[in-house]
């Protein structure tokens, strides 16, 4: 039984260890609202806009203080021998890397499979684009006069999405059209409100969208035979749902969370909360798999889930199920 005490902290020592050197970033990722004022963030922001989304990564770096990591110096002297013994152990068992080490720890605590619910983000991880967002603005308006280029219309795009929105406290409130009216027309200089219609009706079809995994479907029953259960979270409009259900993949999921239906986007916590809610789960149990670091992961984590950083930590639901302990 000792030994077996040993062994998780040892496992819990580097991995804490692997989080603050290699991948500093720890959960407070909320700064402005929920995170802790010890944690200083720094970050750049890059922006990609694909359609009438806009994707969000964040390359950013913090630094936990000490009192996270460490109640004393007496303390810190075990973590850092702790540290030593389980690098010696992963160098040989898991490759030394600390996330390997985390599900091992995970399984100790519960089990064979280490999450009871698993969190998908929407665009971007489930689902992207079909084509270029400039190239569909610019093909379906040039019947109502548009003359920018997809270039100018991408940059146009970036730079109307960048601006605050000062109608609401939100960008998507139900149907999202007075924002997405705003962002057509400033992309675009055309303000045709039947230019309008038919961009915003072309975006909940399935010729919008595609699956950005072909192997999910599968997945994503396994997990489901498994008991794990499932829900998608997005900061979407209300046409998510007849985008999900045009692409016939509504039916995968136990609850999806919408963000102009929760009135809560990511990050805030808000929106993590209510799926798990819906689900019938606690938010520890939990794992959101998402591509944008500050949305998904540092949302995520704020609101006591755990959270995979989709195209880095993970790259397809097999992948994510394997973690999980789901064998496809």
């Amino acid at each position: 039984m000792a030994s077996n005490a040993n062994k998780i902290g040892a496992i819990g020592a580097l991995f804490l260890r692997n989080l603050t050197e290699k991948q500093p970033i720890l959960r407070y990722g909320y700064s402005s609202f929920y995170s802790d004022a010890s944690i200083p963030l720094n970050s750049k922001t890059k922006s990609f806009k694909n359609h009438g989304c806009l994707i969000e990564r964040t390359l950013g770096h913090g630094r936990a203080s000490a009192r996270d990591l460490h109640s004393s110096s007496s303390s810190s002297k075990e973590l850092s021998k702790d540290s030593e013994i389980a690098s010696s152990r992963g160098s040989k068992s898991n490759g030394g890397h600390g996330l390997d080490f985390y599900e091992e720890y995970r399984r100790s605590l519960y089990g064979e499979i280490t999450h009871r619910a698993l969190l998908v983000d929407a665009v971007g991880t489930l689902v992207v684009p079909a084509q270029p967002m400039a190239q569909i603005y610019r093909k379906i308006g040039e019947k109502y006069g548009v003359e920018y280029s997809e270039d100018e219309i991408l940059n146009r795009f970036r730079w109307a999405y960048g601006q605050p929105w000062g109608k609401s406290r939100l960008r998507y409130v139900d149907d999202g059209r007075p924002f997405w009216q705003y962002i057509v027309s400033s992309s675009t200089g055309c303000s045709d409100s039947q230019y309008f219609e038919e961009l915003y009706h072309y975006y909940a079809t399935d010729k919008a969208w595609r699956l950005c995994d072909p192997e999910a479907e599968g997945v994503f029953k396994a997990l489901r035979k498994a008991g794990v259960k499932l829900a998608v979270v997005s900061n979407f409009d209300t046409r998510l749902r007849l985008v999900l259900r045009a692409l016939n993949c509504d039916h995968w999921f136990d609850a999806i969370a919408v963000s102009a239906e929760v009135a809560a986007e990511k990050p805030n916590p808000t929106i993590f909360l209510k799926a798990c809610e819906l689900l019938g789960v606690k938010p520890e149990d939990a794992v959101h798999v998402g591509d944008d670091r500050r949305n998904d992961i540092w949302g995520a984590r704020d609101a006591g889930c755990d959270a995979w950083l989709w195209g880095s930590e993970v790259h397809s639901f097999k992948e994510v199920a394997q973690r999980i302990g789901v064998q496809v």
